[in-house]
């Protein structure tokens, strides 16, 4: 069982126009669609469309929005009442595959639900193989809350404790990599902005981070270097979704890498056509640890990670792909090694 826990659930609402976004215009959309959303909650979501036993762990109301769309997917939820509404996203794609999203706070948390909401998910998590922390902490919430849940769980279930992946951003993120999350997974500006948190190397400038984010998203060598160098601050594994342009995974360092030591994997396939890229990457998440509790490679995880988040983002709104729109035929596979000043990549295998 892979249980999810997603602290700031939401419903989430995707506007798809025929146009580029015009700020200021007014403009018509052409379809909408309305989904239970948080990452977790697309974690979740994304398994149980695939056929994974999934456990979905979340604040809500049983009469909650969020709630009622997740029982009409089938997807297994326990909740924790809060006596108030759950937020809503709004998400608006453009043909070119270009979304903006306005994500509103959700509702304010105590110590006392903090701490039921916790509880819930040490609760839920008995006998969980995986148990996937993601997404935004709720107003009230620390920011070390993450770095709380690592640690009471595997206090609480010892040699026993599920595999922990970690979905965030930001405080939260850099709060929790010292408690050491069995795998995290950046897209490339959270990367770039989880690296300065450490290294105060890289500018926090919003247009700036935009840009370096894109240049990263061309560059798996360069990730591969960011995300390795944060293995030694608690990062055990690394994800690292590239947009356009594939994902890298950065396996756990048994001990530190030498020189021409293979340290990840990378994947890439053809050019597609996004309607939304909404949920994509939990998509790619959900793929990855469905494939690695099966007992799957490590690169033939990665594969269907890249095969999940694709067919999702040629899905529109955040609805998630089945079996039958995965495709893993058309991906190339790709090892990278560490020489003394970058990273290159030998081996290819392609099929």
């Amino acid at each position: 069982m892979i249980v999810t826990f997603t602290p700031n659930p939401s419903l989430d609402k995707t506007l798809e126009l025929d146009a580029p976004l015009r700020p200021g215009a007014v403009q018509r959309a052409i379809s909408h669609t309305t989904e239970p959303g948080g990452k977790g909650v697309n974690i979740s979501r994304a398994l149980t469309a695939a056929g994974t036993p999934s456990l979905a762990v979340l604040p809500g109301d049983p009469a909650d929005p969020v709630l009622l769309a997740l029982q009409e997917l089938g997807v297994t939820a326990r909740a924790l009442p809060l006596g108030a509404p759950l937020r809503t996203n709004t998400a608006i794609t453009d043909p070119q595959g270009v979304t903006t999203k306005i994500n509103e706070p959700g509702p304010t948390f105590d110590a006392a639900l903090t701490s039921s909401l916790l509880e819930l998910l040490l609760q839920a998590s008995e006998g969980a193989s995986w148990v996937a922390l993601a997404g935004s902490l709720p107003p009230g919430v620390p920011v070390d809350f993450y770095a709380q849940a690592i640690t009471a769980l595997r206090r609480t279930f010892g040699e026993q404790a599920p595999k922990i992946a970690l979905d965030t951003s930001g405080e939260p993120m850099a709060a929790a990599l010292p408690a050491g999350p069995d795998l995290i997974k950046p897209n490339a500006e959270e990367l770039l902005e989880l690296h300065a948190a450490f290294t105060g190397s890289i500018s926090t400038d919003p247009d700036t981070a935009q840009r370096l984010a894109e240049a990263l998203e061309t560059d798996p060598a360069r990730a591969v270097q960011l995300a390795t160098e944060l293995q030694h601050h608690g990062a055990r594994a690394a994800l690292v979704t590239l947009g356009a342009h594939g994902a890298v995974l950065i396996p756990q360092l048994e001990t530190t890498p030498s020189d021409g030591t293979p340290v990840a994997l990378r994947a890439w396939g053809p050019a597609i056509v996004p309607r939304s890229t909404v949920g994509a990457g939990d998509a790619s998440l959900a793929g990855f640890i469905a494939a690695a509790q099966s007992g799957a490679s490590e690169t033939d995880s990665l594969r269907h990670a890249m095969a999940m988040g694709r067919a999702a983002a040629e899905l529109p709104g955040s609805i998630m792909p089945t079996p039958q729109d995965l495709s893993t035929e058309t991906l190339s596979t790709e090892h990278l090694i560490l020489n003394p000043s970058t990273t290159t990549t030998v081996n290819v295998e392609t099929s």
